[in-house]
């Protein structure tokens, strides 16, 4: 691997990603936002619907449901389309550069942009709530890797079969918004009536929300193990199938 060719692609693409301002306001800032007007409401007291615990040291794990969607499930998949609709990938196969290191660098760029948009959202609310992680710290991000393993490849399964950006931007907002609101990333899941808790056991985006408040508030991997097994299964058939329905061209 070309690692001068893949810095330049890393550097290009955190150009682009910058200057996308609707992306880079939801991972940085709405999140934090979020914290900001709820954790103000609701304060840190131990809650009995939190099982005892602070109802921030429930939101900002639960938030990084946010933060990694807004990569995973709507920058990579629309991303991709662009590339392949504008016949980027296509001009990369005619050159000595591969196109391939062009799909890195984008990994590389919305993985290590979701980690700072996290990193900010746990600064806030050291900050200004004065908030504690009572579990343990590596396997918090861990989880929040194992998490991003399986909505990054859901978001390059659409990327992968979508035909053109438009479709890509219609099925990214068809699963971002359900996960978002149903998987208690946004609204806390103890709230939901039962029906709508078991609706919400269908998307991914709910095992991940739940293993990073319970890791994040004390729990250890080994409390959610099912959680993480059905994220890592989840991760491992999307890629998969990306790889094998993947287009260069239109």
């Amino acid at each position: 691997m070309n690692s001068k060719a893949i810095g330049g692609f890393i550097n290009f693409e955190l150009k682009l990603f910058l200057r996308n301002f609707i992306t880079v306001f939801f991972l940085l800032v709405f999140p934090t936002m979020m914290l900001l007007i709820f954790g103000g409401i609701y304060g840190n007291a131990p809650s009995e619907l939190f099982g005892g615990v602070g109802a921030i040291n429930m939101f900002v794990p639960a938030y990084s449901g946010i933060v990694i969607a807004v990569t995973g499930l709507m920058n990579i998949p629309i991303s991709l389309c662009e590339y392949r609709e504008k016949g980027i990938f296509k001009r990369y196969k005619a050159t000595p550069t591969r196109p391939g290191y062009l799909i890195v660098a984008l990994l590389i760029i919305n993985t290590c942009m979701t980690i700072i948009g996290m990193a900010i959202l746990i600064i806030v609310g050291k900050i200004v709530f004065n908030i504690e992680i009572t579990g343990n710290f590596p396997q918090c991000f861990l989880v929040f890797m194992i998490s991003v393993f399986a909505i990054f490849a859901i978001g390059f399964f659409v990327g992968a079969i979508a035909p053109n950006m438009k479709a890509s931007n219609s099925i990214a907002y068809l699963l971002y918004f359900p996960m978002l609101f149903l998987s208690g990333a946004t609204m806390p899941y103890e709230i939901f009536p039962k029906g709508l808790q078991n609706v919400a056991k269908i998307l991914p985006m709910t095992y991940s929300v739940k293993a990073m408040k319970s890791v994040w508030n004390g729990g250890t991997l080994a409390d959610n193990a099912s959680s993480l097994i059905i994220l890592l299964a989840i991760g491992l058939v999307f890629w998969i199938a990306s790889i094998k329905a993947f287009k260069w061209d239109t």
